[in-house]
């Protein structure tokens, strides 16, 4: 969800301020490590992944445990139903088709997961493990866009989903229906096993929750080590190179995984759309059984990045923008803060939907006494941090960048940095 738009600045101060408000009370019990108040189940089932060994298994960027519940914490955040956040949770407890997890045995094991957590999530689960999620996701959808084509179907689906809402009108001959349908049939897609090769039916509405899934999964744990072992030159997250001689961590950039991560939630949308024009047409033919085999009761959420899905970022602009922001946060020493200033204001100029280059923005305002420039950028950096549950930057946590978000949030509005270094590392206090 996003703000609402504003008419006026004091409006939009309110709006945002309020938004804000939304955000930290959704995400208050992941970072105060309250997991009951989220779900009363959710500290035994962390005990079980912790039982079965996830923390003990290196996982990208730090250990499976994490990555699970990162995972969790994200789809949450989104709205996404339970049967979905806890296909997240429990999302390689398998393995994939993209790593070899398997802390539950899958013919042994089904059960025990399956009372853990109900039959819905476990069906989910066993479902994203034996599905070949790197051909479904990106060469039979994301690749078959072109940015453009991507922009221009998300306008016309959203006047198409707006006709037969409020005018009853409707048409599938529309060139996005036909692109979205011929890609991913109302029948849903026919997959092969990634182990034994049988034929896998998999319907619209998961193919479309596991392209939801698959962003929440890269956002958490894609950096630029990924990008120097597939040789991610371009940003488009194509997989194609072969570099195993690079050494984890590397240098700890930003990855190079928002353009692809904003053409798979366009193309979610694209799913979302045709999805709920199919069931209004439907409605107003008096037909409202739902048919089986569709899962039609799995409910659609739209997370709040890239304004709502609505937007692609180009693969070229967010090199552009990553790299700025790295050139100013490690060489503002050497180049000055007004050059520092320059580069991220280009930076959030050719990304505009990461939340750090905005904070590190305002922490350079706030140690130049500029509080008023400094409160928005803060504001809007901890906004998407809290809006994508990860972060970019990752050589911090996630629950340190909002923290520390906070306290330059607090900062700006009393006015107030400090003028010793002792002073910068007395802060932390967040009210």
């Amino acid at each position: 969800m996003s703000p609402s738009q504003p008419t006026s600045s004091s409006d939009q101060g309110r709006s945002y301020s309020n938004y804000l408000d939304t955000l930290l009370e959704s995400a208050r019990p992941f970072l105060r490590g309250e997991l009951e108040k989220i779900d009363p189940k959710l500290p035994s089932l962390v005990a079980v992944l912790k039982s079965v060994g996830a923390g003990e298994c290196w996982h990208k960027h730090g250990s499976f445990l994490e990555h699970l519940v990162d995972i969790y914490r994200i789809l949450k955040l989104w709205g996404a139903p339970d049967p979905v956040c806890l296909c997240g949770l429990f999302h390689s407890a398998y393995s994939n088709s993209y790593v070899n997890l398997a802390i539950f045995d899958p013919s042994t094991g089904r059960q025990t997961v399956r009372d853990y957590v109900g039959d819905a999530a476990e069906s989910l689960i066993h479902l994203f493990c034996i599905v070949p999620r790197q051909p479904l996701i990106h060469d039979q959808l994301i690749f078959q866009y072109s940015d453009s084509e991507l922009l221009q179907h998300l306008k016309m689906s959203e006047i198409s989903l707006q006709d037969i809402k409020e005018k009853g009108l409707s048409s599938r001959d529309e060139n996005w229906r036909q692109k979205i349908n011929s890609l991913v049939p109302e029948d849903g897609v026919v997959v092969k096993h990634i182990k034994t090769g049988e034929d896998v039916r998999v319907s619209r509405r998961i193919v479309a929750a596991f392209v939801l899934m698959t962003i929440a999964d890269f956002s958490d744990q894609l950096f630029s080590f990924q990008d120097v072992l597939f040789e991610n030159t371009n940003g488009r997250l194509e997989f194609s190179g072969n570099n195993i001689q690079y050494l984890w961590p590397g240098d700890g950039k930003p990855g190079l995984w928002v353009s692809s991560l904003s053409k798979m939630g366009a193309v979610y949308m694209l799913l979302v759309r045709e999805e709920e024009i199919m069931m209004e047409e439907r409605k107003r033919s008096g037909c409202e059984t739902m048919i089986q085999g569709r899962d039609e009761d799995l409910q659609l959420v739209v997370p709040p990045i890239f304004d709502k899905c609505t937007r692609v970022l180009e693969a070229k602009e967010q090199i552009k923008g990553r790299d700025l922001y790295w050139e100013a946060v490690c060489e503002h020493g050497k180049i000055g803060l007004e050059k520092a200033e320059e580069l991220l204001l280009e930076s959030i100029q050719k990304n505009p939907f990461v939340g750090e280059p905005h904070v590190v923005l305002g922490q350079l305002y706030l140690g130049m006494k500029r509080f008023e420039e400094a409160e928005p950028e803060v504001e809007r950096g901890l906004i998407l941090l809290l809006e994508w549950g990860s972060p970019w930057d990752k050589r911090m946590s996630w629950e340190g960048w909002i923290a520390w978000a906070r306290v330059l949030l607090m900062k700006s509005k009393e006015k107030s940095w400090p003028n010793t270094s002792w002073g910068i590392l007395n802060l932390g206090l967040v009210k």
